[in-house]
């Protein structure tokens, strides 16, 4: 629900909140213009000298105002009766400029109150801006939801890049947004006297037709600062009865131009002052800076827009949007799930379609919608989870461990728990497991018992859909086909071998760029938008499953790099190593956030043994700023796989690599990258001190010595990996 009362307004008001944002970040310059090109009144200068000094430089003044800016304009009709009007200079009376609001900014405010309508105009606006209040609301709440709640709604955002600039902006932007939606809904209703109005002047009086005081000798002008000054009036020469009209920032006062007495005043109401605040705040005529501040606030909003839309629009070709899907409250399965990828989604539809076919009302959502007081009908719950990492949860799935948790009781109908993940990872299915004892803990009943899907597995996923489908009284038996995204053409431009001494080959293979499409350029998908640490999935010939590499350069280095090791019986490997120079092959890219380096400029320590060091040596590659990246890499021999050697040393050079250590285990002095390690643990130490993140890329093997190593490092501090790993500044890429 959360997610469509936000999704619809954005999309259907989009067009007016771009109109009023980009109108209204243009207006909120002028304020801060008008104040640096007018003069300002002293803070000793009172209205009296103010007013000797104008008076003296234009005989006939009729009316004096400052403007909330401190400009300082002045209106008068000289002996014949023409009339003038002038910016003042309050130093010596004297005129600066001319009197008039410029035309780009009176267009820009008539676009901006009314899209040139009137009355209906502003009626329209307010529409707007009560829509964008809507957004504001929803899309602070989504995105505390996203972070894993409001406490750690300034954490480091991840996923793939629309949602990241998304919920960047928003927490950047939020504050803003919110305070010129209500201010300027508080504007509309003002305008239309929806608000109450006790706004009050002094009632009339006549003077008593003594000859008029120089107004420099009056004594409320006297004592009145002139940077109070809102107006004053003159009264009329002609007529002996009139009086001054004096407003301040205190209130309005009438006064005898004979005797200088006060005859009446009226100080404003609470809701006047309440509307000059919303006035100043929302065009900012009166606090310049925060008006700036504002504006760029608003500025956002076209950014918001666009990534609004694109990431609407991934996720309607990701299918993560379910054809009949249907609503929460009548459906009795809930299938919720919790997806970094996106590659559990395929799995939930097989679910979702089987399901229906037979006959049961299904509801699929994220599972971070999970709220048991929506589901009204519900008889069944069914939870898909991921791990993220090393046993985290899914960026959607934040905060949902401490929300199931806090139930006060659990959930009457059963739930039913299926994990995906590699049995080569420590943390199998971690996240599933952590879901599993959250619900057990809580008191849940199970449908059935929580089961692992190994390596994305149709023949696992088919026999637990068998086992659900026993429980639920119903045949199911599912087939699932993974989705693999569309493959393009890959042609090779060269490759460096590597390894054939040792009996380890190896290849750096580097492909061309393929043309990039229109689609994939607006949403930053694919060949568009890759850094090192993303994954090229390879689709080897005979065979509908990919394989995964990790990339070694970046879409700014203008090719795509892998390093691939020949591996005993590898269908994929033998072909890529087997390719020459002009031979092409089918891939695509795989976004792979959670290992791409932390930004700033706090170390960055990198190990790696073998063929892990090719998502390595792109970040050292795409390190253009000399950020200090300190590297330790194990291989067999110096001589035959030490690969990237001659780029690392060259880069060590230029200052993109700070230092590098070797470890080779066919040498003079035998060991492995962990062994090097342990004998630089002073250094590590220090670096770690200094808040290094740490990035490891390699076999199981050697990532478990390394974990080994740092553990022992990081304890004589009292710290461990697992602090680390909160922190962000621990990730592993393992194979």
């Amino acid at each position: 629900m959360l997610r469509s009362v936000h999704r619809w307004p954005g999309l259907i008001l989009a067009i007016l909140i771009l109109v009023s944002a980009l109108s209204g970040a243009a207006l909120s310059v002028f304020p801060a213009l008008e104040r640096m090109s007018s003069p300002q009144a002293g803070a000793e200068q009172s209205l009296a000298d103010l007013l000797g000094r104008v008076g003296a430089a234009h005989p006939g003044l009729e009316q004096i105002r400052r403007a909330p800016s401190g400009q300082i304009s002045a209106w008068w009709s000289d002996e014949s009766g023409t009339p003038g009007r002038a910016v003042v200079d309050p130093a010596s009376g004297t005129d600066v400029a001319p009197a008039a609001t410029s035309p780009a900014e009176l267009w820009l405010t008539d676009l901006h109150r009314a899209l040139f309508l009137g009355r209906n105009g502003r009626l329209v606006m307010a529409f707007s801006a009560a829509g964008m209040l809507v957004l504001t609301l929803t899309g602070a709440a989504m995105v505390a939801r996203r972070m894993g709640g409001w406490r750690h709604w300034f954490g480091r955002s991840r996923g793939p890049w629309p949602g990241r600039v998304h919920v960047d902006l928003a927490r950047f932007a939020v504050g803003g947004l919110m305070l010129s939606s209500l201010t300027g809904l508080w504007m509309t209703a003002s305008a239309f006297s929806l608000l109450p109005d006790d706004s009050a002047e002094p009632d009339p009086v006549l003077a008593q037709g003594l000859p008029p005081l120089p107004p420099e000798r009056i004594a409320l002008f006297a004592t009145t600062p002139a940077r109070d000054l809102v107006k004053l009036t003159f009264p009329d020469p002609q007529d002996p009865t009139d009086v001054y009209t004096l407003t301040t920032t205190g209130g309005t006062a009438l006064i005898d131009p004979g005797s200088g007495a006060v005859l009446a005043s009226v100080a404003p109401t609470a809701w006047e002052r309440a509307s000059a605040i919303v006035t100043m705040l929302h065009t900012g005529r009166g606090a310049a800076v925060l008006g700036l501040i504002l504006g760029l606030m608003v500025l956002s909003v076209p950014v918001l827009v666009l990534t609004g839309t694109v990431q609407w629009l991934r996720t309607r070709r990701s299918g993560v949007r379910i054809p009949g899907n249907t609503a929460a409250g009548t459906a009795e399965t809930i299938l919720l799930v919790a997806s970094e990828g996106g590659t559990t989604w395929g799995f939930a539809r097989t679910l979702f379609d089987g399901l229906t076919k037979a006959g049961q009302s299904v509801h699929a959502a994220e599972l971070s919608q999970f709220d048991p007081a929506r589901y009204g009908h519900a008889k069944r719950f069914i939870l898909l989870a991921a791990t993220y990492g090393e046993g985290e949860a899914p960026t959607v799935a934040r905060g949902v461990l401490a929300r199931i948790a806090a139930l006060p009781a659990p959930p009457t109908a059963p739930v039913a728990i299926l994990g995906f993940g590699d049995r080569s990872f420590t943390t199998f299915c971690g996240y599933a497991a952590q879901l599993a004892e959250a619900t057990r803990a809580l008191g849940w009943a199970e449908l059935i018992a929580p089961c692992q899907i190994n390596r994305q597995s149709p023949q696992e996923f088919a026999r637990w859909s068998r086992d659900l489908g026993a429980a639920l009284g119903i045949e199911l038996d599912l087939a699932h086909l993974p989705a693999v995204p569309p493959a393009v053409t890959l042609s090779l431009i060269s490759r460096r071998d590597h390894g054939a001494e040792v009996g380890a080959p190896a290849a750096i293979l580097r492909f061309a760029l393929p043309p990039i499409g229109l689609w994939a350029r607006l949403s930053g998908q694919g060949f568009a938008r890759f850094q090192a640490g993303d994954l090229l999935g390879v689709l080897p010939a005979g065979s509908d499953l990919p394989r995964f590499y990790s990339l070694a350069s970046g879409r700014r280095d203008g090719f795509v790099e892998i390093c691939v090791r020949r591996q005993e019986g590898g269908l994929c490997s033998g072909q890529l190593n087997d390719l020459q120079p002009g031979d092409r092959i089918a891939a695509f890219v795989r976004p792979n956030p959670a290992f791409h380096p932390e930004p700033g400029r706090k170390p960055l320590i990198l190990i790696g043994a073998g063929a892990g060091i090719a998502p390595l040596a792109g970040f050292v590659r795409a390190n253009r700023r000399g950020r200090p990246v300190h590297l330790w890499f194990g291989a067999r021999s110096k001589d035959s796989d030490f690969l990237y050697g001659d780029d690392l040393h060259r880069w060590q050079d230029r200052g993109q690599l700070a230092t590098l250590e070797t470890a080779f285990s066919r040498s003079a002095r035998p060991e492995h990258v962990q062994d090097r390690m342990t004998r630089d643990r002073a250094a590590l130490s220090a670096l770690l001190a200094e808040g290094a993140q740490v990035m490891v890329c390699g076999g199981r093997d050697m990532a478990a010595g390394v974990r080994g190593v740092l553990n022992d490092i990081l304890a004589e501090r009292g710290e461990d990996l697992t602090r680390l790993k909160a922190e962000g500044r621990y990730a592993e890429d393992i194979f």
